[in-house]
């Protein structure tokens, strides 16, 4: 770990800074890590970015390198530290999606009064982890650790959507094999190009009869879909405007949970490649 004893751009010395108090300084060294998130940055343009006067940037820099949450390359600048790699890696083994989520889905599930589901890939199938039921009374057969057909399902569509199109045909080849509800390939293909494009699925009565849903990705921190969550109805709830009404709801709701396992919208996917 590199301590930036230079003071090669701050040989003028600055007017004395006024005191802060703890909370203050700890704002600002979290603030910091913000200004520096994009790649190594010099004192000066770190100065800048913070406001501050140079003497002031540089002992809060050298402070947070001597906790390891920052790095100095004496060519290129100050640098995110292997201790936030550590603290990554915990964060991410503590998080629970099912708790995390939970939250967000009992919001959605109030707000739409329909059963919401959350479920992730469990091999070449959806594994059913959280479901809360709707306000009204439609019985829905899923249950928590189901696993169902990707294919047939909108949960499953939306653990799909960045997948390639060979992985579309392996999984629904499978799916038909081994006595998914019957699909049509060439509509199937056609609806999973538009769903790719939309960030959402649909499905229309294809897992269950009379019951459709909308359904949409949820990402972690590297932008990989890790989850989906679903809005499930009796069709007689879900004509086709309150399912296009349903997918940005549903959308917004996904990225919500995506935020809360560190996804950034500036983060994306693995590019789809078609066939």
């Amino acid at each position: 770990m590199r301590r930036d004893t230079s003071n090669a751009e701050s040989e003028i010395p600055d007017a004395p800074a006024p005191k802060v108090t703890g909370s203050q300084t700890l704002v600002r060294g979290l603030d910091m890590l913000d200004k520096v998130i994009d790649g190594p940055v010099k004192l000066a343009e770190l100065s800048a970015r913070m406001s501050l006067t140079r003497s002031t940037t540089h002992r809060l820099a050298n402070a947070l390198i001597d906790r390891g949450f920052l790095t100095y390359l004496p060519r290129d600048g100050y640098q995110l530290g292997p201790k936030l790699i550590q603290l990554g890696f915990l964060a991410q083994s503590q998080a629970d999606i099912v708790q995390i989520a939970r939250p967000r889905m009992e919001d959605l599930a109030a707000r739409t009064e329909d059963t919401v589901h959350l479920g992730r890939m469990d091999g070449d199938l959806a594994l059913y982890l959280d479901k809360i039921p709707g306000r009204r009374r439609v019985e829905i057969s899923s249950r928590i650790g189901d696993r169902q057909p990707l294919t047939s399902t909108g949960l499953g569509k939306a653990l799909l959507v960045d997948a390639s199109e060979a992985e579309w045909e392996r999984l629904f080849v499978a799916d038909q094999s081994h006595g998914a509800p019957r699909a049509d390939r060439t509509i199937w293909f056609d609806r999973m190009r538009g769903y790719a494009d939309q960030g959402h699925a649909f499905d229309l009565e294809e897992n269950e009869d009379l019951i459709r849903c909308v359904a949409a990705p949820v990402r972690d921190v590297s932008g990989k879909i890790v989850a989906a969550i679903s809005v499930s109805s009796a069709a007689q709830y879900m004509d086709d405007d309150r399912m296009s009404e349903l997918s940005s709801e549903v959308r917004e709701t996904a990225q919500k949970i995506s935020t809360d396992l560190g996804w950034s919208p500036d983060v994306r996917g693995p590019r789809r490649l078609r066939r």
